[in-house]
Formats: structure tokens, C-alpha cells, sequence
């Protein structure tokens, strides 16, 4: 009894020893049901253009992971080479922070099915985008409307209809600006002033930028709002 009991110990720290401890501060785990053979990249923005992190290859197995140091909450992008096909459905925008992440979709539906937890900002950046839809959609039946308009040469539709345009522009506008103050304490909050309402009037831009706590302001995206605000006041933007 005794030799079975040292014996189940003696596996068990064996396979604590052959455990791989991460010594990074991010690590993404996923997996791309339907993908026997391809390429993920994991890619930033840096100065307008995606450059990659890390290159993962796939070869049989659908399942990945990817293990890197993050500085500062971010918004990556894992995209898929798919090889000899042309689909435009091949990248998944992801707001990265430290510590454990993980993706889940198919080969089939890359984008659409895409399923990400473990980030709070990714979290809030979903409910953001889930409100954000509605009003892009409103605007894309305005534009049909705007062009049967235009071809019956209806200025006087078309002009209503541009006002209707431009409320929902303002509704979107205004959305964006209470949803980044009252959710200041997070990086998403500069994310959206930055990506979304850059053009908005300066005051609205500066009551982000006031609610912002030290520990937001300090980030990448809390310096970048702070820097652009005031490359815009200079100007007398």
C-alpha cells in the first residue's frame, strides 16, 4: 500500500516538474474548430500598420497558444492565412490584457463565430459594439433610402433624409462619450474616444480625459487620447 501511495506521489511530481509555467504576462489559448493546416498571426497596430508578435502554425491540431509580455491593455488582432483561399472573414480584433485569454471559433465563420473571454475591456468593448450596431444599421438603411431618393431626383427626401443622418451620427456620438466616462477606470474608455469620436467637439473629448483614473491615463491608449488632445488644442481643434 505504501510503495502505490509513493508511487502516485512520485507521478504527480513528475507531471507538476513537465508542467510549463508561463513567464509571461499574456497568454492566449484557442482553438479553430475545422483547421487541420494554416497559419495564425498575431498581429498590432503600430503606426497605421499591422506588424505580428507571434506566428503560430497549425498542422493537425486545431488548438493553439501563445505566449507573450503585454505592457499595457491592447487591442491585438489574430488573423488566419487560410492559404489558397481569398475569404475576407480571416481576422478577430481582440482587446488584450494581462494574464490569461482565450479564443474560441471555426474555420468556417472565423469572425462571426468568435468567442473571447477573460478580458474585462473585451467584455465592455462587446456591450459597446452590440449598442454601437444599431446605429450603423439605421445609417445603411438611410443610405439605400438616400440613393432611391437621389435616383427619383427627390431633393427635398433626400435632404430630410440627411438630417436623419446626422441625429443618428450625434446619438452615436453621445453614446460613445457617456459610455467612455462612465467606464473611465478602463482602457477601453480612451479606446473608443480615440477610434470612434476622434472629430467630436474638444469638450466632450476633455470630460473623458478628466474621468479618466491615473491608472487609465497612464496607458497606451490613456496616452494617446491625452497626446491627441493636445496635438488638438494647439491646432485650435
Amino acid at each position: 500500500m505504501r510503495k502505490s501511495i509513493t508511487a502516485l506521489l512520485s507521478i504527480f511530481i513528475l507531471a507538476s516538474c513537465n508542467e510549463k509555467k508561463s513567464t509571461k504576462n499574456f497568454v492566449l489559448t484557442g482553438n479553430v474548430e475545422g483547421l487541420k493546416k494554416g497559419t495564425l498571426y498575431i498581429q498590432r497596430i503600430n503606426d497605421t500598420v499591422l506588424v505580428p508578435i507571434d506566428t503560430i502554425n497549425i498542422d493537425g491540431d486545431s488548438h493553439f497558444t501563445s505566449e507573450f509580455d503585454l505592457q499595457s491593455p491592447e487591442m491585438l488582432y489574430l488573423f488566419l492565412d487560410r492559404g489558397v483561399s481569398n475569404s475576407v472573414d480571416n481576422n478577430i480584433i481582440f482587446f488584450a490584457e494581462k494574464g490569461k485569454m482565450n479564443i474560441e471559433t471555426s474555420l468556417d465563420f472565423f469572425t462571426a463565430d468568435a468567442k473571447i473571454t477573460g478580458s474585462k475591456n473585451q467584455e465592455l468593448y462587446d456591450e459597446y459594439r452590440k449598442v454601437v450596431s444599431r446605429y450603423v444599421d439605421q445609417d445603411l438603411e438611410l443610405i439605400q433610402k438616400k440613393f432611391q431618393a437621389f435616383k427619383a431626383k427627390n431633393e427635398s427626401e433626400m435632404i430630410k433624409i440627411e438630417e436623419e443622418q446626422k441625429s443618428i451620427l450625434k446619438k452615436k456620438y453621445l453614446y460613445t462619450t457617456n459610455f467612455a466616462v462612465n467606464h473611465a477606470d478602463y482602457e477601453v474608455a480612451p479606446y473608443v474616444a480615440l477610434a470612434e469620436i476622434y472629430d467630436i467637439n474638444l469638450k466632450y473629448l476633455d470630460t473623458i480625459q478628466k474621468s479618466m483614473t491615473p491608472k487609465v491615463s497612464k496607458s497606451l491608449y490613456g496616452k494617446k487620447l491625452n497626446e491627441f488632445i493636445a496635438a488638438r488644442k494647439n491646432e485650435g481643434k
